[in-house]
């Protein structure tokens, strides 16, 4: 890690230990050169996302011939290698489950992603797998140690994030805060807890939790603003897929227009071309 990749992470590291902050989620270089445009402190790539631009599916459940389809390791590394070297702004990456179930193959993700020019990252404990869709508790905690092992070998500023996906497989609030306390003993910096959207489960998970907590916002349009959030004690707001998906969405209704209509209406709203060359020609 460079000098300004290190000065970069150390800034993330920073934004993690008081007050709320929100991380939104980028895909590729252009996406995420027009959030840090906007003046945001940091940027997260979004797993779904970066699928998405490659015509690919987001790690989901999964049948075993499906498995080809999903977005490979090195492919999602290099594209947060190509994200992390040109923003001015910290880069964290979301690393799924870290490519592989095994501890040591966490590990490697997690120092590859190091290597690529993260700030930080999450490692899930969603396998895939409709029988069995989060890893067996002590094997995912031996999977966060191992990420937190490779962190401190590196030496570099890193926050390592411990995402639990009890909320969205149908698991207990209870299950959810003692895998959630048990990531964070295990060595990771923020515990990510997607599926808490509501101020009556968030509020329980701040006061339950033994480390920052990070919630996802954006999934459908929730109620709940940045400040409602900020009051509540959370630390770190993030929008996942969302804005690659609003995106989409958009791409598609101007499929279907000029396919089904034949007309232009939708080029009343385009970014300025002579805007965009600006915007991207800032260093």
């Amino acid at each position: 890690m460079n000098i300004d990749s290190r000065e970069r992470a150390e800034r993330f590291a920073e934004l993690h230990r008081e007050g709320c902050f929100l991380l939104p989620n980028a895909w590729d270089v252009g996406s995420a050169r027009v959030l840090e445009s906007a003046g945001f402190p940091a940027v997260a790539t979004t797993s779904a996302g970066v699928a998405f631009s490659l015509g690919r599916p987001d790690h989901d459940f999964h049948e075993e011939k499906d498995q080809d389809a999903r977005v490979d390791r090195d492919t999602m590394i290099r594209r947060v290698g190509e994200i992390a070297g040109e923003l001015g702004v910290p880069l964290s990456a979301d690393l799924e489950d870290g490519y592989g179930e095994a501890p040591g193959t966490v590990a490697e993700t997690v120092a590859m992603a190091l290597a690529a020019g993260a700030a930080g990252g999450n490692i899930e404990d969603f396998t895939g797998d409709r029988a069995r869709p989060l890893y067996d508790e002590s094997l995912a905690v031996d999977r966060i140690r191992a990420a937190r092992a490779a962190v401190d070998a590196a030496g570099e500023p890193f926050v390592l994030v411990g995402r639990t996906d009890v909320l969205l497989v149908g698991g207990s609030l209870e299950e959810c805060v003692r895998r959630a306390n048990a990531y964070l003993a295990a060595g990771a910096d923020c515990a990510f807890v997607p599926g808490a959207a509501d101020a009556e489960t968030i509020g329980t998970l701040v006061r339950e939790l033994d480390g920052p907590l990070n919630v996802v916002m954006g999934l459908t349009g929730n109620a709940l603003a940045l400040d409602d959030l900020r009051a509540l004690g959370v630390r770190r707001v993030t929008v996942g897929g969302s804005i690659a998906r609003a995106m989409y969405r958009q791409l598609l209704d101007v499929a279907r227009e000029l396919k089904e209509q034949g007309t232009f209406s939708y080029a009343a709203g385009q970014i300025a071309q002579a805007d965009l060359n600006d915007l991207f020609r800032q260093s």
